[in-house]
């Protein structure tokens, strides 16, 4: 099995900072795109930003210059910088990562999830 855990999370004022880790273990062989979404209440999860392999970048257009993605391809984790956070990035913050594995072949896995709230 392949198995995805968040950390990091907490309670920050307005234009604080967190850093946001990931780690995926298990039967791993390789991981393609990892990335870290969100999801506030009542709203539609949403992609934050991702990280591929080769480490090409995305952002959501409202964290583009306050958060960073970047990985550790050797430690099969993914890491989220968030800085000059406001209360709108208040929501719980999930991993996920396209995962090939030896016994599973290639799948999306998520993790928990970690919350962050941000105080205005």
């Amino acid at each position: 099995q392949v198995q995805l855990v968040e950390s990091g999370g907490g309670l920050v004022q307005a234009g604080g900072s967190l850093r946001l880790s990931c780690a995926a273990s298990g039967s791993i062989f390789s991981i393609n795109v990892m990335g870290w979404y969100r999801q506030a209440p009542g709203k539609q999860r949403e992609l934050v930003a991702s990280c591929s392999s080769g480490g090409r970048t995305y952002y959501l257009d409202s964290a583009k210059g306050r958060f960073t993605i970047s990985r550790d391809n050797a430690k099969n984790t993914v890491y989220l910088e968030m800085n000059n956070l406001k209360s709108e990035d208040t929501a719980v913050y999930y991993c996920k990562g396209s995962v090939a594995s030896w016994d599973y072949g290639v799948n999306d896995y998520w993790g928990r999830g970690t919350q962050v709230t941000v105080s205005s």
